[in-house]
């Protein structure tokens, strides 16, 4: 486990992303049959929350042009949020988040390597969950959890969100990028990779990374690190490629049923998926890009 650095950024989990659309009625379209659940509109923008406790998850914004922008962090104190003004030369004042669901304040910064918007916030309010999922015993063959009368039943629809669970990033320069968010941020790598060789992460605490003769890093996944709590293997990945862009965000759903319900029901609409169901071998997380 490293030691807390009072000189880093504390963020606590990812909060939300922000993203502009040319077709709005489109993207609205997809959102709700992807699982989110719309709470306010104002103005070009369109707020959506999952099923847990964040207030919101998603905010869709009409635009000119199809745009990722950006991803808000949920910083433990406001104390990070003034640290980040110091840090940062192009740190916008605290602002109050009036408008968006939640409230709190927020300050705003960009990556100095390709200028992505980072949203540091704090003080978000947070709703009430909206569904309860149960948590369901499984069957193996020399293991039985569940009685035979036990039976599962489950709802045909979207797969309701529950989270952020991360995103990633198309980057130029791979090394400061991730010095970027590693010395500024409580960001860990949980592996890194270079052109032929994965180094992973041995043990919770420390990164053992071996380089060969001509291996170069290119990508990374991170997690928050939070000392003893435990956190998803990552929150944030980059990778280097030549032209910076936005690769995709994960959101989490309950469990396997609920995904592949989720799946069916997409197919179902019309929509085709990029790749999946399956499951990374870094992480172990199941996947389904649409």
């Amino acid at each position: 486990m490293t030691k807390p650095d009072d000189s880093k950024i504390k963020v606590l989990r990812l909060g939300h992303v922000y993203y502009k659309h040319k077709d709005s009625a489109k993207a609205e379209k997809f959102l709700a049959a992807f699982g989110f659940i719309e709470v306010k509109r104002e103005g070009k923008r369109i707020y959506y929350r999952g099923y847990g406790s964040e207030p919101f998850l998603y905010c869709l914004e009409e635009s000119s042009a199809n745009e990722f922008g950006g991803a808000a962090l949920v910083v433990e104190s406001p104390e990070d949020l003034e640290k980040a003004r110091a840090i940062f030369p192009d740190a916008t004042d605290i602002y109050d988040l009036d408008e968006a669901p939640g409230g709190g304040r927020c300050v705003t910064v960009k990556d100095l390597i390709d200028g992505w918007p980072l949203h540091l916030v704090y003080g978000q309010t947070p709703v009430e969950p909206i569904k309860d999922y149960r948590y369901l015993d499984f069957n193996f063959p020399h293991k039985k959890n569940r009685a035979g009368n036990e039976f599962q039943r489950f709802e045909k629809g979207p797969a309701l969100i529950h989270k952020l669970g991360h995103f990633g990033l198309c980057v130029t320069q791979f090394q400061k990028t991730f010095d970027f968010y590693t010395t500024n941020f409580n960001f860990v790598p949980s592996d890194v990779r270079n052109r032929s060789t994965l180094y992973q992460t041995l043990a919770h605490d420390v990164m053992q990374i071996q380089h060969d003769e001509t291996g170069r890093h290119i990508a990374s996944f991170l997690h928050l690190d939070l000392g003893e709590t435990f956190t998803d293997h990552h929150s944030f990945f980059i990778f280097e490629g030549p032209k910076s862009h936005v690769h995709h965000s994960s959101f989490e759903v309950h469990d396997f049923d609920v995904e592949v319900l989720g799946h069916d029901y997409l197919r179902d609409q019309g929509y085709q998926n990029c790749w999946g169901v399956g499951r990374h071998v870094l992480g172990s997380q199941i996947f389904d890009y649409w």
